[in-house]
């Protein structure tokens, strides 16, 4: 046997193994292509070899390439030039495929003549989530194993499929219930026996399928996939396997890879990858903190926010108690969780005896004392300090010791809650977003006296929900709503000035956003932030004369815009100009046209500095959690980073420039920066000074 230390090669009967040993996920690093194509070359040349077996130790196969090295000269072997090693080699070559192997790691297999797969395999090209093409084969040999049109989604979305379904779609010749690598062994040996050519995917042309099909869902796809410069560019090389010989469409599918790595979008799809993953590592919090066991919830509050976060704990399989103080209120949040459940299986994306499992596990209760057994408490009830206080006062009394105190708060006093209870190491905040068993993101809120324990249950408990934890300070509207509030203020002021609610909303929709401003309130209903306006003393004088005048959005029929006949498009409504232009004249606000440029500006801007500010006061730990809120939360376009990312790129100096010269044109002196950009400005920095400040 000969040992490489990451790569090993032992040879018996007949077939040479070759293993993978570079934890955590085994990852296509330098040193690890060397020692494969190393290895390969001695199982090649060894006349007592027959076939060749690649395996990995752990419980990953490959992970991918090494993202480390992205924008650093290439160290060879490359890749590219190790895949074609694999192709190229006169034995049969077998992938053994345990566990989870993705990116470079499956182009790797896929070069190989066959794959055997473990029953807990999973097998996808997530390249597009980095902003990038599968760069060493995977769109030309994946179409030409499976189809064209079934490799578009699984090149387009990035997702991982498990071994049965790579098994019915043609990904792997076997999928092994038992021991892996005999399983392997004897594929690779019947190979050699069957003498003759050996199976190579890149000549399977004939296994694209139709043409036709392939462009319908292309064209689909491109509308879905507009402004994604990846998704784009993974349907232009998929539709080279068509178009051109195997080598030519691999040189494009090469030449696309490396143009994309210098595309700025894409750079800030890798930021986004790079974020997404350093939020689960929590400033100030000791390593050795065990999260504690949660087997069972209450949600207090049976609402559509109550319902729906329900829902998210039964879909993770975790019984809950759905909390109520009147019958009537209960029976109506257990229906509509009901009615849920049944649109899922009418779309077909819930089976329907998995909707009753789900539901089965919801049960409904009247009275706090029902949150007696859980683990974790919810409090979903309408914001109403006074209101939360005296329910945490009373779940202080009932629950268990232990158990989790956590309110769903939009942007109320998480501490002031704390207080009214004995245990305040146990209280913190999770908010959810609307409608919360869709929506991924979850604020963290961590309290003044929140214990490293119960906030480490927080966030473990949030990924096992399916949700994008992010760990937030408390403050009024923590970091997503605190921002939003800027662009809410700014979206209003500029219609005083002059805009009307569909050029504010083609701003943010020209900039990347799926809705506008306008169009999501209305979606959401202006009676609530009425609501929140009227609790805190707060006013705005356009939305609040709509609400006056029972403008509350889609469901009333009008709000910003009108929807005729039940029209889920909002259509611009004179009305609303004219009541617009009334108010702006007694406020003597004098109106005038404002450019595309300056909404986007004044939209925007004030959001990444007020980010600034919430890095400068330690309520995000980082630049890219706040832009994980957003781009999770809010919309953001993610081939624009988030906010504080974009921040960076035009740089602090052009947006304290561009804030002060919009605050000397409006008179808003709210446009002013803060003095955290103002600093940032003068030194030249990035926004991630604040935060290494702060840290």
């Amino acid at each position: 046997m000969a040992d490489a230390g990451l790569i090993s090669l032992s040879v018996e009967e007949g077939v040479a193994v070759i293993r993978i040993a570079n934890p955590p996920v085994n990852a296509l690093g330098a040193a690890v292509r060397a020692g494969l194509a190393d290895a390969l070359a001695h199982a090649t040349a060894d006349p007592e070899v027959r076939a060749i077996l690649i395996t990995a130790e752990g419980r990953t196969f490959i992970g991918g390439a090494d993202i480390t090295e992205f924008g650093k000269p290439a160290v060879p072997p490359t890749l590219p030039e190790l895949i074609a090693a694999l192709d190229a080699c006169p034995k049969p070559v077998v992938a053994a495929i345990g566990g989870a192997t993705l990116g470079g790691g499956l182009e790797m297999a896929l070069a190989c003549h066959a794959r055997v797969a473990s029953a807990d395999a999973k097998l996808g090209l997530p390249e597009v989530k980095l902003g990038l093409v599968p760069g060493a084969g995977g769109t030309q040999r994946l179409p030409r194993l499976i189809g064209a049109a079934q490799a578009l989604p699984l090149i387009l979305e990035g997702t991982a499929v498990d071994a049965a379904q790579a098994l019915r779609l043609g990904m792997v010749e076997e999928a092994s219930e038992g021991d892996l690598l005999p399983a392997a062994r004897r594929r690779a040996l019947a190979l050699a026996e069957a003498g003759g050519a050996l199976p190579r995917i890149r000549d399977r042309q004939d296994r694209l399928g139709p043409r036709e099909a392939f462009e319908a869902a292309a064209a689909a796809a491109s509308k879905r996939a507009a402004g994604n410069p990846a998704a784009l560019a993974c349907i232009d090389c998929i539709r080279a396997a068509f178009e051109k010989p195997f080598d030519a469409a691999l040189a494009f599918e090469r030449e696309t890879f490396l143009r994309l790595m210098q595309d700025e979008r894409s750079k800030a799809l890798r930021h986004v990858f790079f974020a997404e993953r350093a939020i689960a590592r929590i400033p100030g919090q000791p390593r050795d903190v065990m999260p504690r066991r949660v087997g069972r919830a209450a949600v207090v509050g049976a609402g559509t926010m109550g319902g729906g976060i329900a829902m998210v704990f039964a879909n993770a399989g975790i019984p809950v108690t759905v909390i109520e103080t009147a019958q009537e209120a209960l029976d109506r949040g257990l229906a509509r969780v009901a009615a849920n459940y049944a649109t899922s299986v009418q779309r077909g994306s819930l089976l329907p005896e998995e909707r009753d499992r789900r539901m089965a596990l919801i049960e409904g209760r009247l009275g706090l004392d029902a949150a007696a057994t859980a683990d974790v408490v919810v409090e979903a009830v309408f914001e109403d300090l006074g209101l939360k206080r005296e329910i945490f006062a009373h779940l202080d009394r009932v629950a268990r010791p232990g158990a989790l105190l956590a309110s769903n708060t939009s942007y109320l006093d998480i501490d002031a809650m704390a207080q009214a209870t004995g245990r305040p190491g146990d209280v913190l905040g999770m908010h959810f977003f609307s409608p919360a068993n869709v929506m991924k993101l979850l604020e963290v809120v961590r309290g003044a006296a929140t214990s490293p324990d119960a906030l480490a249950t927080a966030v473990e408990l949030g990924r096992r929900l399916g949700k994008v934890p992010v760990v937030v300070g408390a403050c009024h509207g923590f970091v997503g709503n605190r921002m939003l509030a800027r662009r809410t203020a700014q979206a209003e002021r500029l219609l005083l000035e002059g805009a009307a609610p569909e050029e504010v909303d083609a701003a943010l929709v020209e900039f990347g956003f799926r809705m506008g401003q306008f169009a999501m309130i209305d979606l959401a209903g202006l009676d609530i932030g009425w609501r929140v306006r009227k609790a805190t003393g707060k006013t705005a004088p356009v939305a609040d004369a709509l609400c006056e005048a029972g403008r509350l959005g889609q469901k009333a029929g009008r709000g910003y815009y009108s929807y005729p006949d039940g029209a889920r498009q909002g259509v611009p409504d004179p009305a609303v100009h004219e009541l617009i232009g009334r108010i702006a004249a007694q406020l003597g606000i004098p109106r005038r046209e404002i450019g595309r440029e300056e909404i986007t500006e004044r939209l925007i801007l004030p959001m990444i500095d007020e980010g600034a500010r919430i890095l400068e006061e330690g309520i995000a730990a980082r630049p890219g959690d706040i832009d994980v809120v957003w781009l999770n939360g809010y919309g953001w376009p993610a081939w624009r980073g988030g906010p504080m990312y974009h921040g960076d790129v035009l740089g602090a100096a052009t947006v304290a420039r561009r804030l002060e010269a919009h605050a000397e044109r409006s008179g808003d002196a709210s446009l002013r920066p803060s003095t955290a950009l103002d600093r940032l400005a003068r030194d030249g920095q990035e926004f991630g000074a604040l935060a290494r400040a702060t840290a």
